[in-house]
């Protein structure tokens, strides 16, 4: 594991450490939000969150970060160059731990505001041409094996490229290990990756799975592919990483079924000098505005406001100034 992390972190923490020393909040009256590129639910959300927000924090600034993701995010927000932002809640407590991908930094100060936003599951998608040639749909014999596979997914940042990596670690591979038997790691920003799927150049592809996402409702539609469950080993690999097995779909053509995945969470996290109040005020904000989440797009229609105070749905400490507001309701 720890080679595969290594290998991994290359870009992600220096890209990240420097973009700026640990300074926790900038002026107090401007909350940025850390997402991702535009497009994707998470920028959705965070547009949807800045649009509540303007009207409660009178007279800040909210802006939203069209970068970053669920690896980077957690040490945006350590680093001050985010009041708050989107995470995975595997990433979060990653982060917070200081595990390996990040070479030895640590997001200590990273606090949770709201947990169970919506369920993120990794999931693998495979051309069914190369299903036919290999005889065979399970994933261990198809990353595992001696015959040369194609693998594709998004470029270092995404949440989606450590969990390919625990992926190959479960069955006995790696991605030097598929290159040296003549099989490619291919990564590409998300836009790209429908059209390579469907040219017949990657012939099984990893990623983190959203209902109604767009890449995948593409690649679906248009690569001819089937959905394979994530077996046993790797299940119980990604366990002991902060992941929760668990069940997705069926939502995507290609899907008879509901598949078996593994949830990386999402939180909103804060940095712990955020003030108290505009941290209660975010909260109250978004758990009393929760519908408007499910109208502006799908990924976040199921979100349980009873149940994102929970520690499963969070990962790392509660901010104090949620926790106020948490008690306040009387749920905690």
């Amino acid at each position: 594991m720890k080679q595969i992390t290594k290998t991994l972190a290359g870009g992600i923490v220096a890209g990240v450490l420097l973009a700026g020393a640990i300074t926790g909040a900038s002026a107090q009256d401007d909350i940025r939000i850390g997402a991702m590129r535009e497009g994707t639910s998470w920028y959705v959300f965070a547009a949807t969150l800045e649009q509540m927000l303007e009207p409660e924090l009178e007279g800040a600034g909210v802006e939203v970060i069209a970068r970053g993701g669920g690896v980077a995010n957690p040490m945006v927000v350590q680093n001050g160059d985010a009041e708050i932002a989107l995470s995975n809640v595997a990433t979060a407590v990653w982060a917070h731990n200081g595990h390996d991908m990040y070479e030895g930094a640590s997001a200590p100060d990273i606090r949770a505001l709201v947990g169970g936003l919506n369920t993120v599951h990794v999931g693998v998608m495979v051309r069914n041409d190369y299903i036919g040639s290999r005889g065979t749909d399970n994933l261990a014999e198809l990353l595992g094996g001696d015959v040369p596979v194609r693998v594709i997914y998004k470029p270092t940042g995404s949440s989606a490229v450590p969990a390919a990596h625990m992926i190959m670690e479960s069955v006995g591979t790696s991605p030097d290990a598929i290159k040296a038997n003549g099989g490619e790691i291919i990564q590409v920003a998300t836009p790209q990756i429908p059209e390579v799927i469907r040219d017949g150049k990657a012939d099984l592809y990893i990623d983190t799975i959203i209902k109604g996402h767009p890449t995948i409702t593409e690649v679906s539609l248009t690569g001819d592919v089937t959905f394979v469950d994530l077996p046993q080993e790797t299940l119980d690999l990604l366990a002991k990483n902060g992941l929760k097995p668990g069940e997705y779909g069926p939502w995507f053509d290609g899907q008879s079924g509901a598949n078996t995945g593994a949830d990386l969470g999402t939180v909103l996290i804060a940095h712990k000098d955020l003030d108290e109040e505009t941290a209660y005020q975010i909260t109250k904000t978004l758990i009393e505005n929760a519908e408007k989440l499910g109208e502006a797009h799908a990924a976040w229609a199921n979100f349980d406001p009873e149940q994102a105070f929970k520690s499963e749905n969070l990962g790392i400490p509660l901010h104090s100034g949620a926790e106020r507001y948490y008690k306040e309701r009387g749920w905690m």
